[in-house]
């Protein structure tokens, strides 16, 4: 009972990320343009009886740093009810886990997060998406390079994205 009361509060706390995220300029003036990053996402992607394992680095390319930003990874399959996430993770809804980046400086690379999760059911594949879904108030005009879909095939062979 306590978990999903967690849940639903992570959940709701992710969204608010997201509007917040969403609205340009410093406290949402819409006339007055926010600071500018490029963020990236690489890393890798391999599962073996159903259990998914997840490695990627994000990266702003700039110009300007984020204090933190939100990574949502969706699966297009549902996830297993327990779940042990690394610290700055959390469910926030039945396929989908946010991480937190941490700090981004212009022209860097973050920390690398790695998590591993169950698939609810068996599957010989799951389609993996990853996007930005707060980047600490910047504006980000390249979102072609922060959204990621990898197929991950039940192989244990490792995919790169």
């Amino acid at each position: 009972m306590r978990v999903l009361r967690v849940l639903r509060i992570l959940a709701v706390g992710a969204a608010a990320l997201a509007a917040m995220g969403a609205a340009p300029g410093p406290a949402g003036h819409p006339d007055v343009p926010g600071p500018e990053a490029d963020l990236a996402y690489h890393g890798s992607a391999s599962m073996t009886g159903g259990r998914v394992d997840v490695r990627f680095t994000p990266r702003n390319h700039g110009p300007s740093a984020v204090p933190d930003a939100t990574v949502r990874l969706r699966w297009s399959k549902p996830l297993a009810d327990a779940q042990t996430l690394p610290a700055g993770c959390a469910r926030s809804g039945e396929r989908v886990v946010v991480c937190r980046t941490g700090a981004l400086a212009a022209d860097a690379v973050g920390e690398r997060i790695e998590l591993r999760v169950r698939l609810r059911d068996a599957s010989s594949e799951v389609l993996l998406e990853l996007d930005t879904v707060w980047g600490g108030g910047a504006v980000d005009g390249n979102r072609a390079n922060d959204q990621q879909r990898v197929l991950v095939l039940d192989t244990g062979d490792t995919y790169y994205f």
